[in-house]
């Protein structure tokens, strides 16, 4: 790998950044400011340290469950019942039934099957010297191996893209600050996941194992818990790679890096996962007294995990860099709750990046979004030669 520097890479990714949230972002830039745990009012104890955070994330007595956890955001939508927001003995259940889903094998055969005919376009196009709209390209994608991961066979492209709108629309709905979806938000989000569960219950119901849904079927769980799990996959797993995919390129454009070998893919994969950090922030609420670093925590408290101030604190853009453990892959998360679809994410993320990085893309032209919950491009549009 080369790079020449990365002050432009970073400057353009705060410019994403300050267009998603103007204001909470520099708030919460402010906050690692003031030491790795600090208890803001209205806000939340705000924990701005990995090792802490790590600890917080592995810990039962911080839970998804509870008032300001993830729980308050999602339950009125997707129900009590998914890994979102359960603990215990329930979701250790609920996982381990998934979790032959997710295998690293697996979830590569899938995503090789679906994405085969969108990447040989894609290169087709790259390699007639074409300008790509790479956020759009990423739409597309993300979308078609969600709608084959809730259960449909055959997905056409309008289909594709038509589901990540909305999941896009669900997303949006939710700021760094938000505690709980409004009455009217919850009404939308259901109209979208009654869609989704539609599709999903369908291909349950046929129990055909070649989906997903005929699969979970197959592994035991119940009609409610396929729904479910469908549900929370359609909400997470289109957002991560789809805007991940184009910050990454962009990264590699404005520091100069390239990748020379395909055994560098992982380390810059990696690298710019910290510093664009999928999920900037984790909620956790406090079921127990406890300590959050030396912040007296009580229950009911709610602990903000700055995510991105944690990966932040280890300086730009440098895919040489070694990660410290207590920061390894933070931004999936840590213990019971480490992201179950992490080998799905970086199937996709490997496919993709590995296909547009062989053509050398360089970045033409650009917009950042606006008002997104996973700052990223409006549009990212790329040529080669």
């Amino acid at each position: 790998m080369r790079r020449r520097g990365a002050g432009r890479a970073m400057a353009a990714e705060r410019r994403l950044y300050l267009a998603a949230h103007p204001v909470a972002y520099p708030l919460v830039r402010a906050l690692a400011r003031l030491g790795p745990v600090v208890r803001v009012p209205g806000l939340g104890v705000v924990v701005n340290d990995a090792a802490t955070a790590r600890a917080v994330l592995t810990d039962q007595r911080f839970r998804k469950d509870g008032p300001g956890s993830p729980g308050d955001l999602w339950t009125p939508v997707l129900g009590p019942s998914v890994l979102l927001n359960m603990e215990g003995e329930a979701h250790t259940a609920l996982r381990r039934k998934l979790a032959p889903l997710f295998t690293p094998a697996h979830v590569t055969a899938l995503v090789d099957e679906v994405l085969a005919g969108p990447l040989r376009d894609l290169s087709d196009r790259l390699a007639r010297g074409a300008t790509v709209d790479l956020v759009d390209e990423m739409r597309l994608m993300a979308g078609t191996v969600i709608c084959r991961l809730i259960g449909m066979r055959e997905v056409p492209a309008r289909e594709a893209r038509s589901l990540f709108a909305d999941g896009e629309r669900v997303a949006s709905m939710v700021s760094l600050r938000s505690r709980r979806l409004s009455d009217r938000q919850v009404a939308a989000a259901r109209r979208v996941l009654d869609r989704v569960g539609a599709i999903a219950a369908d291909a349950y119901g046929k129990g055909d194992a070649a989906t997903v849904m005929g699969r979970m079927r197959a592994l035991g769980l119940s009609e409610a818990e396929a729904r479910g799990a469908a549900g929370a996959f359609f909400l997470t797993g289109t957002e991560t790679v789809a805007t991940f995919v184009p910050r990454l390129v962009a990264l590699l454009h404005d520091s100069g890096t390239r990748v020379e070998k395909p055994e560098d893919l992982d380390r810059v994969v990696e690298e710019a996962m910290r510093v664009t950090t999928p999920t900037p922030v984790m909620l956790r609420s406090v079921a127990a007294p406890a300590r959050v670093g030396r912040v007296r925590v009580r229950p009911g408290d709610r602990v903000v995990i700055a995510t991105h101030n944690c990966a932040r604190a280890h300086g730009p853009f440098d895919p040489a860099a070694e990660h410290p453990a207590e920061l390894r892959r933070l931004w999936f998360g840590a213990g019971p709750h480490f992201c179950v679809g992490h080998p799905l994410a970086m199937a996709e993320i490997r496919a993709v990046a590995g296909t547009v990085l062989a053509h050398r893309p360089r970045v033409v032209r650009r917009e950042v979004a606006r008002g997104v919950l996973i700052p990223t491009y409006r549009h990212l549009w790329i040529t080669c030669g």
